[in-house]
């Protein structure tokens, strides 16, 4: 187990039954953490938890099936985490979706409608629910998964794009909240933007064996990133996009 800034800490991943979720799972328990993951999809989160409590038996590792649509049950499940376990330092928001059009005009607006909710009110639930969980703590990190293409959007991605950008925004508002309270020590406590192109997993590469996935990043090492980011200060974090890909 590790014994680094990730020790003894407890770190929670929303939308912890997909590719990435697996990955970051593994991830913070092999760096010594306590990982409480959840997923509105019980069968995939349980695969995720047995995963990495398999790969590291001497690890915590559990799963909680939340709706982070409905705000009181995510505030119930920030709160039963630090109850359970007496502290909360780190929120991962791997919560993704994706719709697109070929063109524009082509672009519907239920795709949008979809996409508010998964991308922005799932981190408006989380962001408020672990706030101040996440302020008590000496090395609290809220840290939201984005696209490139919240920078700079294309035509057939108005709604992502957007929606992504939104999601950015609101993450930056809170951040703004812990460089305040940290007055002119600066923030014990961080809430950052790391962003991709896209991701890429092993099974998506072994469906597609001649595909170049040029400026993807591998899931395995978003979740290195990821563990990472608690090795630097909080002053070095907070407020901050932390690139994984190429600025466009």
């Amino acid at each position: 187990m590790g014994n680094g800034a990730l020790n003894g800490a407890v770190i929670a991943v929303a939308g912890a039954g997909g590719p990435a979720g697996h990955a970051v799972l593994l991830r913070l328990a092999e760096a010594g953490a306590t990982v409480v993951g959840s997923d509105a999809h019980p069968e995939r989160l349980a695969e995720a938890v047995d995963a990495a409590r398999y790969a590291h038996g001497g690890a915590t590792v559990v799963g909680d099936t939340v709706d982070l649509l409905d705000a009181q049950a995510t505030r119930d499940w920030a709160e039963h985490i630090e109850k359970d376990f007496g502290r909360i330092d780190g929120l991962v928001h791997l919560v993704g979706g994706w719709r697109g059009s070929a063109t524009f005009t082509d672009t519907d607006l239920a795709d949008w409608e979809l996409l508010e909710k998964l991308l922005i009110r799932t981190v408006q639930h989380t962001s408020l629910a672990f706030y101040d969980g996440l302020e008590r703590s000496d090395r609290g990190r809220y840290l939201l998964i984005s696209a490139a293409g919240a920078s700079k959007p294309t035509a057939g991605n108005a709604a992502y794009s957007a929606s992504k950008a939104a999601a950015e925004a609101w993450t930056l508002a809170m951040a703004d909240g812990y460089r305040k309270a940290g007055g002119e020590g600066g923030p014990t406590s961080a809430a950052a933007i790391m962003v991709v192109k896209a991701l890429v997993h092993d099974a998506m590469r072994a469906e597609r064996p001649n595909a170049k996935f040029a400026g993807f990043t591998d899931v395995k090492d978003l979740a290195e990133a990821i563990v990472g980011v608690w090795d630097k200060p909080a002053t070095e974090v907070n407020g901050h996009r932390l690139w994984l890909t190429e600025k466009p």
